[in-house]
């Protein structure tokens, strides 16, 4: 299964998150890496480093994510105005940070080229990381045996593997860029669910079926879901979550601008703003599709969220 067979933010000086008024205010340079370190934990919480100001790209610890992770990232110059700039790769967020603001058009353009400078050395380390990522998935994939159809998480799901394949007591879900394996998502026994560190996620998808021209082609979020579409007879696209949906939609649409494109949507009823229905109706708005919702019986659980939920609910409560 190589895919469907067919029959960032922009950074910028003015949101640096430290402002202080006029150049004599400018801090000394040890004092740089400590005031660097407050704007982190202000976003990140706790710190128990030093940030270097050389002017590289560097990786931390975030709190609270995967211990050994590093999916934090900082890049600190000393030079004119001390700034830089800092985020989250799991996360997809940047911030931005000066000392002081620029006294003059040259010190504004001095911090505007660092700043480019900083997105210009993540985007670089992003790309090696989903390198290796996607290398890594390739060689899993390759090295791995299709997926035991009495896989616990198959079997509550009430799906079957389609392709999957397993690493010990791990489904692995391939994800799809333009026909090549960029990410893994392992699924364990009891259904939680990790990608590879520093693989792709936005616009990739896991391909379930053939696509047939005139017929719809449904994307949804999660792979059981999928699983549950196409065991109905519909060729479908699995973006993994929510967020996910307007890439891959945008990302079909280009591929094939004739398709029906029908969006899957969750219906998280419990959730305040209801993000599955939002991120779904969002998506089908900007690619000309259409847009489908579980419905949902009257003796329904109001827990039960996507068409794989309906379809277990109605499996073990509606006579055949």
């Amino acid at each position: 299964m190589t895919n469907f067979q067919h029959c960032q933010s922009a950074v910028t000086p003015s949101a640096c998150l430290k402002k202080v008024t006029g150049p004599s205010s400018a801090p000394h340079h040890k004092a740089v890496p400590v005031l660097f370190r407050d704007a982190l934990q202000s976003v990140y919480g706790p710190l128990d480093w030093l940030p270097e100001p050389d002017g590289l790209i560097h990786r931390f610890h975030v709190p609270g994510d995967k211990p050994g992770s590093e999916n934090g990232w900082y890049v600190l110059y000393l030079d004119g105005i001390a700034s830089g700039a800092f985020g989250s790769w799991k996360a997809g967020s940047t911030s931005t940070w000066c000392s002081r603001e620029p006294a003059d058009p040259r010190e504004a353009e001095q911090v505007r080229q660092h700043i480019e400078q900083a997105k210009r050395l993540r985007e670089g380390e992003q790309q090696q990381r989903q390198l290796k990522a996607a290398i890594r998935a390739q060689r899993w994939w390759r090295d791995t045996r299709r997926a035991d159809p009495s896989h616990p998480y198959l079997v509550a799901k009430g799906v079957r593997p389609h392709g999957l394949r397993q690493s010990g007591d791990a489904l692995l879900v391939p994800l799809y860029v333009a026909g090549e394996l960029v990410n893994l998502q392992r699924i364990a026994r009891d259904g939680s669910k990790r990608f590879l560190a520093g693989g792709r996620i936005k616009g990739s998808y896991s391909p379930l079926g053939v696509i047939v021209p005139g017929q719809p082609l449904c994307i949804c979020e999660g792979w059981a879901t999928g699983a549950t579409l196409h065991q109905h007879g519909y060729a479908v696209a699995c973006a993994m979550n929510s967020g996910n949906l307007k890439p891959v939609a945008l990302a079909l649409r280009t591929r094939y601008p004739q398709q029906p494109i029908l969006i899957a949507g969750d219906d998280d009823r419990l959730t305040d703003g209801n993000p599955g229905r939002t991120a779904a109706n969002a998506a089908a708005a900007l690619v000309g599709g259409q847009v489908a919702f579980p419905q949902w019986p009257e003796n329904a659980p109001a827990d039960l969220t996507d068409f794989n939920d309906l379809a277990n609910w109605k499996r073990a409560h509606v006579p055949a």
